[in-house]
């Protein structure tokens, strides 16, 4: 039978874990979601999945129980980002991601209007190093000096959250105070590859620097035994915040 909607227990040490459902169908997505069973409790649509009939999938998950963070991270005219964020926020997600530019923050903001949605601002890829800044015609910014100046314009704007590598965590708390959520991804539990991410911790870091979720993708999802890897994470999560 499935649970009402957000029935989780709130300060569920488990809801601190994020897995990255990313996947190319819903039906590979519904699969690793049983396999893991009452282990998991929060998931990541992103891309690759929303586009493949990921977002009704997010439906079912919430009917189910769990916690979505749908990240697509919205970066357009203004109106457009409002009217989308309006979308996902009657869609009963949870988190929702948006590029963080001045412009489409507050947009975001007033998209979330009277919703429990929470909109957290992505400051710079997890993917980005200095050098892919200087390509991109940044320079002399750094990826951590982007990083802070962007926790500050959203934290001004009423952002809820960032999203930043944990290597940049710390700091970003610094900035943002201790009421504003931090998400990170580019977590890798210890031993598993790095892929394409470029500023990687494992989970205990994520959670010692001062993440509140960390998301955590292909280590979980490609693994022999996907519920295995969550509840090892969890583990070591709860052991950092015993």
């Amino acid at each position: 039978m499935s649970l009402p909607p957000n029935s989780i227990p709130a300060g569920d040490i488990r809801d601190k874990l994020i897995i990255g459902l990313d996947v190319p169908s819903v039906e590979e997505a519904r699969a690793i979601v049983a396999r893991i069973g009452d282990a998991g409790t929060f998931y990541k649509i992103g891309y690759q999945l929303a586009y493949a009939g990921g977002l009704e999938f997010a439906r079912e998950l919430i009917d189910q129980g769990k916690k979505v963070f749908i990240d697509l991270k919205l970066h357009d005219i203004g109106n457009t980002v409002e009217e989308g964020v309006r979308s996902v926020a009657r869609l009963g997600a949870t988190f929702l991601t948006v590029h963080a530019y001045p412009q489409t923050m507050r947009a975001a903001v007033a998209g979330k209007a009277g919703s429990s949605l929470k909109i957290l601002a992505v400051t710079v890829l997890t993917s980005y190093d200095d050098q892919d800044l200087v390509e991109a015609g940044y320079a002399p910014v750094t990826a951590a000096e982007l990083v802070a100046r962007r926790a500050g314009q959203a934290r001004d704007l009423g952002i809820d959250g960032i999203v930043c590598a944990a290597t940049e965590a710390e700091r970003v708390r610094s900035i943002v105070g201790p009421d504003r959520l931090i998400v990170t991804p580019g977590i890798r539990p210890a031993g598993s590859d790095a892929g394409d991410q470029k500023r990687v911790l494992t989970p205990a870091e994520g959670v010692r620097f001062g993440a509140n979720h960390l998301v955590v993708g292909r280590p979980i999802v490609k693994a022999a035994d996907p519920r295995a890897v969550t509840e090892a994470i969890v583990r070591e999560i709860a052991g950092v915040e015993a």
